[in-house]
């Protein structure tokens, strides 16, 4: 009898824990997209922006639709054993999200509308330092998720190791990549005060640092490999350096206004 009291309120705990981070993560998402907005919407007030409001609304539907996609997309690919041709696999499947495969789905579809619309300027740069401050929000979520969020890194006996709730210390992949990120703003930052960039530098050198970043952590996630040791995400990573090549091989040509 009290064993079974005792199984009764160990499974209730458990249950609430796990319900309050996942709480916990939703509030920050929704606090991220929030306030990468109101933060995109009042820097176009100030700065100004060379896209007229038309394509500028255009533009962005198309980024939230392609980062939807994408995201969801990549985020099943991560876990390709949950792609069984049954509906409740699928579900399960598509509904884990990635950031890598947003920004890559929102960059595609933009580029596409770009094209359909006649927009040939850069568009990215004013999204940039949203993206970012969205980003953080968002991986704050992340950490305080859990080992629900599906984000953590392995184990580790470094002494910054956390325990996450199972015991295990494990490499705080969301708190490097918040540290990452604020390295990449304040870098941004420091290189557009020292150099005329070129129209569109900023997004480039935001998604060619990004990506290199999420290449080398990935390294330490528990993600399943799916060809020469990369996992889904780290593919990607690698499709879109290669889309950016030119950043890479000639950044002073394809970064700094001539």
């Amino acid at each position: 009898m009290l064993g079974d009291v005792v199984d009764q309120a160990v499974t209730h705990g458990i249950t609430n824990f796990v319900r309050m981070h996942q709480f916990l993560h939703l509030v920050f998402e929704v606090a991220a997209f929030a306030v990468a907005f109101a933060y995109y919407q009042w820097l176009r007030a100030r700065h100004g922006d060379a896209i007229g409001d038309p394509d500028r609304l255009s533009i962005t539907i198309a980024a939230a639709a392609g980062a939807l996609l994408g995201s969801r997309l990549l985020g099943a690919l991560e876990q390709p054993q949950l792609l069984e041709w049954n509906i409740g696999a699928l579900f399960t499947a598509f509904g884990n999200r990635t950031i890598v495969g947003g920004l890559l789905g929102g960059l595609f579809a933009v580029e596409l509308i770009k094209k359909f619309i006649g927009v040939r300027t850069s568009s990215g740069d004013l999204f940039t330092f949203p993206l970012i401050l969205g980003m953080v929000i968002g991986r704050i979520g992340c950490l305080l998720g859990g080992l629900e969020d599906n984000t953590y890194g392995i184990a580790t006996d470094l002494p910054w190791g956390i325990d996450l709730g199972d015991g295990v210390r494990r490499h705080p992949t969301n708190l490097y990549e918040i540290l990452w990120l604020g390295l990449i703003w304040g870098l941004l930052v420091g290189v557009e005060r020292r150099f005329n960039l070129a129209n569109g530098a900023r997004f480039k050198l935001f998604m060619v640092l990004y990506l290199v970043f999420r290449l080398a952590v990935d390294t330490i996630k528990p993600q399943p490999d799916v060809l020469l040791g990369l996992s889904s995400i780290q593919w990607a990573c690698v499709i879109g350096l290669a889309y950016y090549y030119k950043v890479l091989l000639f950044p002073k040509r394809s970064l700094i206004h001539a």
